[in-house]
């Protein structure tokens, strides 16, 4: 996920307020001033000496030249956290400085450039400095950064199999962000095909509805969490991060909560998409649901084969949550 840095130097206690409530990772601060900051939260910081240096391995580095260019590419291989400053802010800096290294992070002063600079490349400054006062940017950039952080293409898949598999353990991920119908978790027996479970968000006969929560499935399956790297449901605990979707494929970035393995009744379904199989291990009940290629919800008792639902195909595959290139079969 990308980091979201915001410069106090120069800012009124409002702005720094609004950034530590926008979710802010670190904030740029004096040396002298950094006794202020920790009175207002608990938040990282970046502290810059009355020589100018920088805390945490970050340098600035102001970019007026080839060879300054140069010099923060130098920087960035030999592990510094490069903060590019250009008197006219260009791309192209940015653009060779990110093809050479992912330590590359960028000053800017709203939410337009911030959208540019994530964007360089298709991958984009590792984060972004804001240096600003106006309390509306520092909120829209950090909903860039911290929410709008992924876009996937999704796919509607066609139902080939639904079996009942008896019992096994199964999870279901409390949040501690209230989820919106039409959102969910991609989970998978595969990587490389997976399934989108909705929300508990609609309401139930049987039980009311948690919108905060996912009924995602069984231990053993992977899901998707920042940086485009996958875990295995077991591995979601109180505190670690995990990737939310809406149905055309913008991703977000939720914390969980809480994270319940319980043993229950479970079904398996697959479908296919161009010839390609997703599947996943959910818990058999009323109140799981996956999406229909319509955008609606279905709870799993009453999908039938043929049915559309969406889900996600990845051609690489994946070695400890990374992906690579390499033939993997999973079965």
């Amino acid at each position: 996920m990308k980091e979201f840095i915001f410069d106090a130097r120069n800012a009124d206690k409002n702005a720094i307020t609004t950034a530590i409530e926008s979710g802010v990772d670190y904030i740029l601060i004096d040396e002298e001033k950094a006794g202020e900051i920790k009175k207002l939260g608990r938040i990282k910081t970046i502290i810059v000496d009355k020589e100018g240096n920088l805390s945490d391995d970050f340098v600035i580095v102001k970019i007026e030249s080839k060879s300054d260019e140069e010099k923060a590419a130098q920087l960035a291989k030999f592990g510094k956290k490069v903060i590019v400053q250009t008197t006219d802010w260009t791309i192209i800096p940015l653009e060779n400085l990110i093809a050479q290294s992912e330590n590359i992070y960028s000053f800017v002063k709203d939410a337009e450039e911030a959208k540019t600079a994530v964007g360089i490349l298709e991958k984009g400054v590792k984060g972004i400095v804001l240096k600003t006062n106006d309390l509306n940017q520092i909120k829209k950039v950090a909903k860039i950064i911290k929410e709008d952080s992924e876009k996937l293409n999704l796919v509607k898949a066609k139902v080939v199999n639904i079996q009942l598999l008896g019992m096994g353990d199964r999870v279901a991920v409390d949040t501690t962000s209230l989820l919106k119908k039409g959102e969910g978790m991609l989970v998978g027996n595969s990587s490389a095909g997976m399934i989108l479970v909705h929300a508990e968000t609609e309401e139930s006969e049987y039980v009311a509805s948690r919108p905060f929560r996912v009924n995602a499935g069984a231990v053993h399956m992977y899901t998707r969490v920042p940086g485009g790297k996958t875990v295995y449901l077991c591995e979601l605990s109180a505190g670690k991060e995990v990737m939310i979707y809406d149905i055309n494929g913008n991703g977000r970035v939720v914390n969980v909560g809480r994270s319940k393995i319980e043993r229950r009744p479970m079904i398996l379904i697959e479908a296919e998409y161009q010839g390609k199989k997703l599947s996943a291990v959910l818990q058999n009940a009323e109140t799981i649901r996956v999406v229909k290629g319509d955008g609606t919800p279905i709870s799993v008792v009453d999908l039938q084969i043929g049915d559309e639902i969406i889900g996600y195909i990845e051609e690489a595959g994946r070695h400890f949550g990374m992906k690579v290139e390499e033939t993997i079969m999973e079965k």
